[in-house]
């Protein structure tokens, strides 16, 4: 499994020297299938329970042909490996001296603002414990 997240765009004063930084990680073992209802129920759980805190209480259960319909993989961590580049362009020494401008353009993802289904019940509001992934 890989994950790779940009942070920014390295701007230098060259072509050569543009970058990007990251962080990234590699993860290696042996995935296995998570069978009988009970695992993958659990193991959903706690996914939601990671993601959205309280959220798998207020949802319906999950229905049989759900659970027979989604497959989950339990992947054991081996040997994992990380590498992350942060920081300004690094330019030739030489180049330091041009007007051009360097620098970083930031990234980012950001959680926005709530978005009704146009479906849902009148009058029903997102809860109230959405408003800690919102930023800004």
């Amino acid at each position: 499994m890989a994950v790779t997240l940009m942070d920014g765009m390295v701007m230098a004063r060259s072509a050569f020297h543009h970058s990007v930084n990251y962080r990234s990680v590699m993860m290696f073992g042996k995935a296995s299938l998570v069978e009988g209802e009970a695992a993958k129920t659990a193991s959903l759980k706690a996914m939601f329970e990671q993601w959205f805190p309280g959220r798998w209480d207020n949802m319906r259960p999950m229905l049989a042909k759900e659970l027979k319909a989604t497959s989950i993989l339990s992947i054991p961590i081996d040997e994992a490996s990380a590498k992350i580049r942060t920081g300004p362009p690094v330019d030739d020494e030489d180049d330091y001296g041009l007007p051009i401008w360097a620098g970083i353009l930031p990234v980012t993802t950001n959680v926005g603002k709530p978005i009704d289904d146009p479906r849902n019940l009148q009058g029903l509001m997102p809860p109230a414990d959405l408003a800690k992934f919102i930023i800004g």
